[in-house]
């Protein structure tokens, strides 16, 4: 299997569209590609074909939720090592630790702040 091709991109998982929209346009307002997905189902088949520099992804979707996803990212091979900032209406401290055990690099909670996000994808991803 050959290794998809890296992307300067942002791969966003909400299945909220007017949460997604939001994030959307803050990381397109600072120079950031975004490739959507509604379902950890979707980002993961789309992840294997085109992979990005980062993952952002909420918990709480249909078919496979946040922590589902980022625990089958970090099985794979190839998108092992991507960072990922789950982004979050989860606030207790079981869901944020459940978070970073199955993966997470940074745990955001919603609401947010969009300067704060962006903050956490510029530590991630310095110009």
């Amino acid at each position: 299997m050959s290794q998809p091709s890296t992307t300067n991109s942002i791969m966003v998982v909400e299945d909220d569209p007017n949460i997604l929209r939001q994030i959307e346009f803050n990381l397109r307002s600072h120079g950031y590609t975004v490739v959507t997905a509604i379902s950890g189902v979707d980002a993961l088949r789309q992840m294997l074909l085109q992979r990005p520099s980062l993952l952002i992804t909420d918990i709480m979707m249909p078919e496979m939720d946040g922590y589902e996803l980022v625990a089958a990212l970090r099985r794979d091979q190839l998108l092992g090592d991507l960072p990922v900032i789950m982004l979050t209406a989860r606030t207790s401290e079981d869901d944020m630790v459940q978070g970073y055990t199955s993966g997470t690099d940074l745990y955001l909670t919603k609401p947010f702040d969009p300067a704060e996000l962006i903050a956490f994808v510029e530590r991630i991803l310095p110009a």
